[in-house]
């Protein structure tokens, strides 16, 4: 019988590892869940001083769960053009883009960011829900020439004001070339390796995807930690208030398969998302054309909720929305996710609500943990809306 090496965790075989697993696990981590089909930790024992880690220092974090849908031949272009409502005619090489991959009736099957490594290479880095099948699926019923594949790659996210210092120890002054939303190849003590200048934090950051992550998974933790320590590198998970403070959306809360695009602030004011004037004929296209010009009948919108805390986060299944003026208290709409951002003192969070009930300064009731609260629709992100700390670059020695 197989000894459990890891006490702590239960180790079901039809659930991954991470290419990480092993070499995170011995920062202690507080909370695992599972994404992905993958043991995803969710933190290491105090999700507020995590958050004031990223905000002030520089951060690491296992993202392995973010599986990869590697899209290459000769009909590659015309294949991932079809998948996204965004037109890749404006997406170079080397250059990244955050995408929706809608279906037929233009629901939300996922939003990978995707990185377009060659003219016909593409990586699709996953959410939280099942690509590779869907993808094969099409390419198999139009007959297209494409191999869907996932590859030995796994991800990890360094983040944070200082994330700068720490890419420039690994990979030398060039590293602070690479713009917002680029990558570059590069190598690192012999791993090969994709850098790219993105992240789930809305803070300056990098994500490191390495090949062959399967064997050196270890080995690329282990060179990320020794050149972190200096600059006071901490692990942590998923920072969700800090997601939630930037208007980030978490596929699985915030938006799902019965969600489009228009439904959660992408389409009637960010076109670019779901550009319908393409000559692209994708998925969902004349779904989306029929909801555009139809309108929709609810939409995600930012609140803010009175009342104690609710947490570091909430992922909205026991908060409900009500009618302020309805003296029979009927639910009208939900909470996403919602969380208590320290540095705003106020709980803040997303609610899919009528549109009815959209308008800025529309009143609500939000039934949290600790009973009935005064609510208040606001605008979202709630803070730097036009992202300009991840866009910038200042080097923290300097």
């Amino acid at each position: 019988m197989a000894i459990n090496p890891n006490p702590g965790v239960l180790l079901y075989p039809r659930l991954r590892k991470s290419p990480f697993f092993y070499a995170s696990r011995r920062h202690g981590v507080g909370l695992y869940s599972v994404y992905n089909h993958t043991y995803h930790a969710r933190h290491y024992g105090d999700p507020v001083g995590e958050y004031w880690a990223l905000l002030e220092g520089v951060t690491l974090w296992d993202v392995g769960v973010e599986r990869q849908v590697e899209i290459t031949g000769p009909d590659a272009f015309e294949f991932t053009n079809m998948l996204v409502p965004r037109d890749l005619n404006k997406c170079k090489v080397g250059q990244c883009k955050y995408v929706f991959v809608t279906n037929e009736d233009g629901g939300i099957i996922n939003d990978p960011v995707l990185l377009r490594l060659g003219e016909n290479h593409f990586w699709l880095s996953l959410a939280d829900s099942d690509v590779l099948l869907w993808a094969k699926g099409l390419a198999h019923s139009l007959g297209m020439d494409v191999q869907i594949r996932e590859p030995d790659v796994g991800p990890v996210q360094i983040q944070g004001p200082k994330s700068g210092d720490v890419m420039v120890d690994l990979f030398g002054d060039s590293i602070l070339d690479v713009p917002y939303y680029y990558a570059v190849e590069k190598e690192l003590d012999g791993m090969r390796v994709v850098v790219s200048r993105t992240g789930y934090t809305a803070e300056l950051g990098y994500e490191i995807y390495l090949h062959d992550a399967s064997r050196d998974g270890v080995k690329l933790w282990e060179r990320v930690w020794e050149a972190g320590e200096p600059h006071g590198m901490r692990v942590i998970g998923p920072c969700h208030i800090r997601r939630i403070e930037a208007g980030i959306l978490s596929w699985g809360c915030d938006i799902t398969y019965d969600t489009n695009p228009f439904e959660v602030g992408y389409g009637f004011e960010k076109t670019w998302m779901v550009d319908l004037d393409q000559e692209a004929d994708f998925i969902g296209k004349e779904a989306l054309r029929r909801i555009k010009s139809e309108g929709i009948s609810r939409k995600l919108v930012g609140v803010e909720i009175g009342g104690p805390g609710v947490g570091s986060f909430n992922d909205g299944q026991m908060i409900d929305v009500f009618d302020v003026h309805d003296p029979r208290g009927l639910r009208i709409g939900e909470v996403t996710s919602a969380c208590y951002s320290p540095r705003m003192e106020r709980n803040i969070g997303f609610a899919m609500v009528p549109i009815a009930y959209h308008e800025l300064g529309t009143e609500l009731v939000v039934h949290t943990q600790h009973g009935p609260q005064e609510a208040v629709v606001v605008e979202k992100p709630f803070l730097d809306p036009t992202k300009d700390i991840p866009k910038r670059l200042v080097r923290a020695s300097a």
